[in-house]
């Protein structure tokens, strides 16, 4: 039995650059880091006295002859892709909802990949993992998702992530004193909406408007390098931190109509009017988590007026997804 697990993200800058019709023609780069919540994969072999030859366990549950009768499109691409003879045994277990924007989907796909090959006795590296999972997701399966999610899932860390047009990418960790790291830390507070969204349709959209919306990425694109000056720069206020991320969550409201809604937008002002200096909307929008910015003093405020949301503390993540069970031969 192998059990992976893989850490979510939350993304600071940058967000949208990483689609790769954007990647081919400008580069692209976010900063963004991996949170302490996870995504759990439980593989192994499954022995043949059933009528199934494979168990699927997640939302539902699935027992199938083939791999080509799994209906979880993640599931059926990278057993294909991994040419995976055997009868498996996979469980999914995540500390979060799925299509909630922290990038759950990629850390589904870079989990599972990486148990399948410690099943086979195969060591994987972040590179390998990452770029297996961003293969499976947008040459495979088709989907309208960018490449920051399965980076960080494989790297974790709070990393200032490089696209390159040749469809390759640096990995930059960001090197501050640690009492910065806290401080940023202590500004942030991170709320679901309790709506739900498939990232893949809110993208398509987003996707649709790429050329007329040039200007507004190319700004976003250009917040990465602002945002890592300030946080770098220990004698910069952390709350131009903050004032950034509004200005980006003003120019990715830009993108497409179906990135926010009238209950999102109310959400984000009533932080506001209780004292939250920036925040945006997780993932490609539509629902899922909010990421609030404000001074400590002011959290207190903010989880009272939204106190129908559920409130998610978290900590930055730094080691990736990790191997946390190798019993190859059972238990």
């Amino acid at each position: 039995m192998i059990i992976t697990r893989t850490p979510y993200r939350v993304s600071f800058f940058g967000g949208g650059t990483d689609y790769p019709g954007w990647i081919r023609e400008h580069g692209g780069a976010v900063l963004a880091t991996a949170i302490d919540k996870f995504c759990y994969i439980t593989c192994r072999r499954l022995p043949p006295f059933f009528e199934h030859k494979h168990r699927i366990v997640y939302s539902v549950i699935e027992n199938v002859a083939s791999i080509d009768q799994i209906k979880h499109p993640a599931v059926r691409a990278a057993l294909q892709f991994e040419n995976v003879m055997e009868g498996l045994e996979i469980h999914h277990d995540g500390d979060l909802p799925a299509r909630s924007g922290l990038g759950s989907s990629s850390s589904f796909t870079v989990g599972l990949v990486h148990a399948l090959h410690a099943l086979r006795g195969s060591m994987s590296n972040k590179t390998q993992l990452a770029n297996t999972a961003i293969h499976i997701e947008q040459e495979l399966l088709r989907e309208n998702v960018g490449s920051q999610d399965q980076v960080l899932a494989a790297y974790g860390g709070l990393n200032h992530v490089q696209f390159l047009p040749d469809g390759t990418f640096d990995v930059i960790p960001v090197i501050v004193p640690q009492q910065r790291k806290t401080e940023l830390k202590s500004h942030l507070m991170l709320f679901f909406t309790g709506f739900s969204r498939f990232a893949s349709e809110v993208a398509k959209s987003q996707l649709a408007n790429m050329a007329a919306k040039k200007k507004q990425l190319m700004r976003m694109q250009a917040m990465v390098d602002e945002g890592l000056e300030i946080f770098v720069n220990s004698s910069a206020p952390i709350t131009a931190f903050g004032e950034l991320l509004h200005e980006a969550w003003q120019s990715k409201r830009s993108l497409s109509e179906m990135v926010t809604t009238p209950e999102i937008d109310e959400i984000y002002q009533a932080a506001r009017d209780a004292g939250a200096i920036g925040g945006k909307l997780l993932g490609a929008g539509g629902g899922g988590f909010m990421l609030i910015f404000a001074k400590p003093e002011r959290h207190a405020a903010i989880r009272e007026r939204l106190n129908k949301l559920i409130h998610v503390p978290f900590d930055f993540e730094e080691s990736g997804s990790r191997v946390v069970l190798y019993q190859p031969n059972g238990l």
